[in-house]
């Protein structure tokens, strides 16, 4: 209903915002004639639309495209020229013209505008291959003139102009590409527009007529291909990301579910790719979860088994949005940085918005998987998210980042701590079965004080292999006091400590979120309610939601059941200690982090 209310009315909507919603569906059932509801159907807090395939342009459109890419990719370009034909005949001027939700607009106009350009590039791209380059030379030179600064049109309309006897009017049309770059961005054109320009110039005898171009793969021969956005190489393939753990236990219903992400039949990441595989779409995984829980070593693990769908290289940045150092990575240098890996310097422009706009171009048409992990919030996200093509975005936080599926489809998952079986598979893999086989009571406890979460046990576990003399039990015992388990599970710096990793969400809280977590570290029940909450705080009712709310938001409180919010042990042992450091007053924070 939130997001309805601000669909329809912006940022202040009226109080009779429900009420008036309510009575827009009713004659919204009307129009459609769904007396019985089974069209649109009331959910707990809003409505669900229900649209059959095929019903909805924007999805044929995308399925549409889906298909011609798998042609192209296959050299049937007949028929990708054909189905994106009809695809593009689905546009009737601009998207949601008619809607006046400026929300709406910049949710929806940008991607939609990127995807038809995309399918009209390449629709002209198969019509070259085809041959029919004095057809497409009007349809260009307005391309180009729309679009400045895609550099591949440029080369298309260079292409089909030669190709048409007018080398002229291809130069020319060079010309016309570098004023815009260097008059917008500040860099000269990239390679492949160069190179292109330079066999113009030389009269190639390769250009003249066009060639049958390779397929798309390895570099091909500079006498025998025209330039194609799919044989880009402006830099080595770049390959950042970090090593996976050597210890990596458990989540295998979390890999599944994100292995059937790429392949909805739920294969594996094939180690050498299909005689034509199907490019696909954008793909954008949100992996969420409390400070410890693994998210890290999740994605790495999953992005590492998922590389070789993702030949055009591998992109990860630290975002720091939870950091020792208190200051998440702005979103200047981090995208500097994925711009380093894929541009040389002197083609990097000033100023945020060039560099987005270019980092978007460059990764058009690509398969290229970006990891942005340990975000601060949605915002800090979106500017790094490839604008559409075949990349896989993998985000880690611990943040929920609702926004990012909301208003960008993330397939979000939300990791919990280990199974009691995965806890015990972990800590063998660190001591040895043997060990573990040795002291079973002493194992159970040790994974029960750690809450099973990856961090504490790994803790814990490097604690035990170095007194490889000590009996597990002694460890476990000093773990069995709430009062120094923390103390017992600290590793020396602030990364191997849990009671720092929390600090770094805790720090991040309003004032009523940090008292209102603190009181519940002191709260003697297993779990509370927003009423109880309220009454312990001494705070109104939408207050004390609203703290609750934060808290789940940042992962510090889950909702295990619907209305009721818990945390495990750890977390109730850290908001005890932050309690006990300072008297409680009423709205106050209950003192900084510990």
């Amino acid at each position: 209903m939130d997001d309805l209310a601000e669909a329809v009315w912006g940022a202040a909507p009226p109080a009779s915002a429900r009420m008036t919603l309510q009575n827009y569906v009713k004659r919204l059932r009307q129009a459609l004639a769904d007396a019985d509801h089974g069209r649109i159907s009331t959910e707990p807090d809003g409505y669900r639309i229900d649209a059959d395939a095929g019903e909805l342009d924007v999805t044929r459109f995308g399925t549409l495209l889906k298909r011609a890419r798998e042609a192209a990719r296959c050299e049937q370009w007949g028929d990708a020229a054909a189905i994106l034909r009809e695809a593009l005949s689905l546009r009737r001027g601009r998207p949601l013209a008619d809607v006046p939700s400026e929300l709406l607009l910049l949710q929806h106009e940008p991607w939609i505008a990127e995807m038809y350009a995309q399918a009209l590039e390449t629709r002209i791209d198969a019509d070259l291959y085809l041959g029919r380059h004095r057809e497409v030379i009007t349809e260009l030179r307005q391309f180009t003139a729309a679009h400045p600064l895609r550099e591949h049109p440029h080369g298309m309309l260079m292409l089909a102009l030669y190709c048409d006897g007018r080398p002229a009017e291809a130069l020319a049309a060079y010309q016309n590409a570098r004023r815009a770059l260097i008059g917008e961005l500040g860099i000269e054109p990239g390679p492949d527009l160069r190179h292109l320009h330079q066999r113009i110039l030389r009269a190639d005898p390769g250009l003249a007529p066009c060639p049958r171009p390779a397929p798309a793969g390895p570099a091909t021969s500079a006498g025998n291909a025209r330039p194609s956005q799919r044989d880009v190489r402006l830099m080595p393939v770049p390959r950042q990301l970090p090593a996976s753990g050597m210890h990596f236990v458990g989540r295998t219903a979390e890999l599944a579910l994100l292995r059937g992400l790429l392949d909805p039949a739920g294969r594996a990441p094939a180690r050498t790719p299909a005689p034509c595989p199907t490019i696909g779409t954008r793909l954008l995984v949100a992996i969420v979860g409390t400070a410890g829980a693994g998210k890290t070593a999740l994605a790495l693990h999953f992005a590492h088994l998922a590389a070789d769908q993702y030949p055009d290289g591998q992109l990860y940045v630290n975002l720091r949005g939870f950091d020792p150092l208190g200051e998440p990575l702005r979103i200047t240098a981090a995208m500097r940085a994925l711009l380093d890996a894929l541009l040389p310097p002197g083609q990097i422009p000033a100023g945020l918005e060039a560099q987005a706009g270019l980092y978007r171009s460059v990764l058009a048409g690509r398969r290229m998987l970006i990891m942005l992990d340990n975000a601060a919030s949605a915002a800090q996200v979106r500017p790094l998210l490839p604008g559409g093509g075949a990349c896989l975005a993998v985000v880690t936080s611990r943040r929920q980042l609702t926004a990012l599926a909301a208003g960008y489809g993330a397939r979000t998952l939300v990791l919990d701590a280990f199974t009691n079986a995965d806890s015990h598979e972990f800590l063998a893999s660190r001591l040895g079965h043997a060990h573990l086989a040795a002291e079973p009571a002493a194992a159970r406890e040790l994974v029960a004080a750690c809450a099973r979460l990856p961090l504490a046990l790994s803790i814990a576990a490097a604690r035990a292999a170095a007194r490889p003399g000590f009996p597990l039990a002694m460890l476990a015992a000093e773990l069995r006091d709430p009062r120094r388990r923390l103390d017992a599970l600290d590793g020396g710096e602030a990364a191997a400590s849990v009671r720092d990793v929390l600090s770094w969400s805790y720090r991040q809280l309003s004032p009523p979120a940090a008292r209102m977590f603190c009181l519940l570290g002191v709260h003697p029940g297993p779990d509370i309610t927003v009423l109880a909450a309220a009454g312990l705080a001494g705070v109104r009712l939408d207050q004390a939601g609203r703290a609750l709310g934060e808290l789940t938001d940042a992962c510090l409180l889950t909702e295990h059941t619907p209305g009721r919010y818990a945390f495990h042990h750890l977390l109730r042992a850290y908001a005890t200690e932050q309690a006990g450091r300072r008297p409680l007053p009423a709205g106050g924070s209950c003192g900084a982090p510990g």
